[in-house]
C-alpha cells in the first residue's frame, strides 16, 4: 500500500503535534493532564491528518466495549422506542452503540439476554417497559452499571428515571380549572397499573386547590379507544351535564372525542377532552386534535442514559428521579384552534 494510500495512525498525529503517541492517546479519549492549548493542537493535527481512531484498539486499550444493552418488556414498541431514541441521543455523542433487547415480559428470556450482552462485556444497562410500575432489579454480574427508564427498580439503591405521573394528573386538572370547567370525570386504565393511580391523585389534588371534585369514581377500565367509547356512554348517561374528561392516554381520548360526537357533544364547547401521552399520531389525527399531557419518554431515555455514563465513570447515582410533563394545546381544549 503507498504512503497516499496507507491508513493514518496515533503515530502520525504524535509527530504532526510534536508530542508523544500516549499523549495524543490521552487528548483523543479526555483523559490524562494535559493543558488545554496541548489538547488543541492535537486535535487539529488529527483533523489535518485524517486520523480516525480504530475502534477495537480504544476498546481494548480502555477495557471497555463502547457499547450498552437496553432490556425492554414493552413487546409494542410504543414507550421503548422513545426511550431508546432519547438514550440514543445521549449515548451517540460518546459514540457508543445500543443492543435493544425485547424480553416480552418472560424472565427466561431476560436472562438469556442478559447472559447475551455480558458475553459481549457490554458497559452497561438501561432497562425500560411498558408500564411505570415496580420492577425487580436485573440479575446482573455484580458491579455491572444499570439505570432504569420509565420502569423503576424495587431496590431503592438503584437509578431510576421516571415519568412524574402525578404531576400528569395534575397538569391536566390545572387547565380544566383555568377553563372554568368544574363537571370533571376521568376515563383511564387498569387500576392495577401504577400510573393509573399516580395521574388519578394528581387530577384530584389540582381540583381539591380549586374547590371542587370529580363528579363521579373514576372509571377505571383498558387503555384502547373501545373503553373510551364505551365508558364515555356510561358517564353521559349517569352525568349528562359533565364538561371535562380527563384521559389517562391518547388512545381513549380519542374514543372519548368519538362517542362524545356520536352523543351530539360538541369538544371542546360542551365537553373539553385531554389525553395522556403526545402520541403524536393519535392526537393529531383525532376529531378534533387532542390536548394532551406529553410524558417525555424521550427526556426519560436520555437522561437515563446520562445517568448511565456517569456510572460507568464511576459517579453512579441512586433512588428515584422524576422528569416532569408537559401540557401541549390543541383543539380538544381551545375552540379557536378547530
Amino acid at each position: 500500500m503507498s504512503d497516499g494510500q496507507r491508513r493514518t495512525t496515533i503515530r502520525d498525529v504524535a509527530a504532526r503535534a510534536g508530542v508523544s503517541p500516549g499523549t495524543v492517546s490521552k487528548a483523543l479519549n479526555g483523559t490524562g493532564q494535559i493543558s488545554a492549548q496541548t489538547r488543541q493542537r492535537i486535535l487539529a493535527a488529527a483533523a489535518e491528518t485524517g486520523f480516525r481512531p480504530n475502534e477495537l484498539a480504544r476498546s481494548v486499550f480502555e477495557r471497555r466495549s463502547y457499547t450498552v444493552g437496553m432490556i425492554t418488556t414493552d413487546s409494542f414498541e410504543r414507550f421503548s422506542v422513545p426511550v431508546m431514541l432519547g438514550a440514543e441521543d445521549a449515548l451517540g455523542a460518546g459514540r457508543i452503540s445500543v443492543f435493544l433487547c425485547d424480553s416480552r415480559d418472560d424472565p427466561i428470556r431476560e436472562k438469556h439476554y442478559i447472559d447475551v450482552l455480558q458475553g459481549r462485556r457490554v458497559d452497561g444497562f438501561i432497562v425500560t417497559g411498558r408500564s411505570s410500575n415496580i420492577r425487580q432489579p436485573l440479575a446482573v454480574e455484580p458491579g455491572t452499571p444499570v439505570v432504569y427508564a420509565l420502569t423503576p427498580s424495587a431496590n431503592p439503591q438503584d437509578c431510576s428515571i421516571v415519568v412524574d405521573d402525578v404531576a400528569v394528573g395534575r397538569i391536566a386538572g390545572e387547565h380544566f380549572l383555568r377553563m372554568g370547567r368544574t363537571r370533571v370525570a376521568h376515563i383511564t386504565g387498569p387500576e392495577r397499573f401504577d400510573a393509573a393511580q399516580q395521574r388519578l391523585a394528581g387530577l384530584q389534588q389540582a381540583l381539591a386547590a380549586g374547590g371542587t371534585e370529580l363528579v363521579a369514581p373514576p372509571y377505571f377500565g383498558g387503555w384502547a379507544e373501545d373503553w373510551g367509547r364505551q365508558a364515555t356512554q356510561m358517564l353521559l348517561r349517569a352525568h349528562p351535564d359533565v364538561d371535562a374528561i380527563s384521559c389517562g392516554s391518547d388512545l381513549l381520548a380519542r374514543g372519548v372525542t368519538d362517542s362524545l360526537r356520536e352523543l351530539g357533544k360538541h369538544v371542546p364547547r360542551d365537553v373539553a377532552v385531554i389525553g395522556t401521552d403526545n402520541w403524536e399520531i393519535i392526537a393529531t389525527g383525532a376529531r378534533p386534535p387532542l390536548t394532551t399531557v406529553d410524558t417525555a419518554l424521550t427526556e426519560v431515555g436520555r437522561i437515563a442514559a446520562e445517568r448511565l455514563l456517569d456510572a460507568i465513570a464511576g459517579r453512579p447515582h441512586s433512588g428515584i428521579e422524576h422528569v416532569p410533563p408537559r401540557l401541549v394545546l390543541r383543539a380538544s381544549t381551545d375552540d379557536s384552534a378547530s
